[in-house]
């Protein structure tokens, strides 16, 4: 695949102590972003989104490279030209969530409080995803 140019969505920052603080940010959220991709409880898209603006307004360099990367790139896309996320992103991303909920609540937290919001944290945001656009969703579906 052909990298492509992205330099044309940067509005890079004139002042140069902003462009760093920006990249430095951005490359931490690129970490959390790939540590996301393996710890249950971090999500990877925001945090891949959070450096992609950062980026966007510090190094055309680190736009381009993370809007060119096959696993995050599309995703930042997608969002960033329709505020949708891929049909399949968005389940899967719901059901994992789910799933390391569910395990936290059942086998992590003793405190029924503690459960109560965390499975109430869960429902809203399981619902706040879901009703997210999809452009490649199925017929009829969200």
């Amino acid at each position: 695949m052909t990298p492509q140019d992205y330099s044309h969505e940067t509005a890079v920052h004139p002042s140069r102590a902003v462009r760093v603080a920006l990249v430095v940010a951005g490359i931490a959220f690129v970490g959390l972003g790939i540590l996301g991709a393996f710890l249950p409880v971090l999500p990877t898209t925001p945090f891949m989104l959070l450096a992609a603006a950062c980026f966007a307004r510090a190094s055309t360099r680190f736009y381009n490279a993370l809007l060119n990367n096959r696993a995050f790139g599309p995703t930042i896309l997608e969002w960033r030209r329709h505020r949708s996320i891929p049909y399949r992103t968005k389940w899967t991303a719901i059901a994992l969530m789910a799933a390391t909920l569910a395990a936290s609540i059942v086998f992590a937290v003793e405190d029924r409080r503690v459960q109560a919001a965390l499975a109430v944290f869960g429902v809203l945001l399981a619902i706040w995803m879901a009703r997210i656009p999809s452009r490649d969703r199925p017929s009829g579906r969200t």
